[in-house]
């Protein structure tokens, strides 16, 4: 578990601008740790987690792409149902809003990431680890965060 910058980046809902935004990502070697899209007629929203935040930040200001930046709380789970339920139902006996949430695709062996959108992400991050240190089966997996393991 730890937490991570998330872009949600503003694009005119057309064909070719999320696969230029991709391919930038890709030839800058950015690694998509998570993403989502949401949409409507006019324009999309790409929410999205990289490896290297200060890379994703230098490209989407070369495309000149309008973004915002926020915290979000990334929890390794297993690939299971009902794994997420798990973490959103400690988070709820604890007054722990999830304002929305995504999860990966499964990863070797067996897990995935659950990105959480919450307003106190340190606050549920304690919780969760607390939670863990109680029951070793519990999810979810805690472990350091990017930046200290450079």
């Amino acid at each position: 578990m730890y937490i991570a910058p998330q872009f949600s980046i503003f694009m005119v809902n057309k064909p070719g601008v999320l696969a230029q935004v991709l391919g930038e990502f890709a030839k800058a070697k950015i690694n998509v740790i998570a993403i989502t899209m949401t949409d409507s007629v006019e324009h999309g929203v790409m929410r999205v987690v990289c490896a290297t935040p200060q890379k994703a930040k230098d490209v989407l200001s070369k495309l000149n792409m309008p973004y915002s930046q926020t915290d979000v709380l990334c929890v390794t789970l297993d690939n299971k149902a009902g794994a997420l339920a798990v973490v959103a139902e400690k988070l709820a006996k604890n007054h722990i809003n999830i304002s929305y949430a995504y999860c990966t695709a499964g990863a070797k062996g067996g897990r995935t990431t659950g990105v959480l959108k919450i307003a106190d992400v340190k606050k549920a991050m304690k919780i969760l680890q607390q939670s863990h240190k109680k029951n070793s089966k519990s999810q979810p997996v805690v472990r350091p965060s990017r930046s200290s393991r450079k």
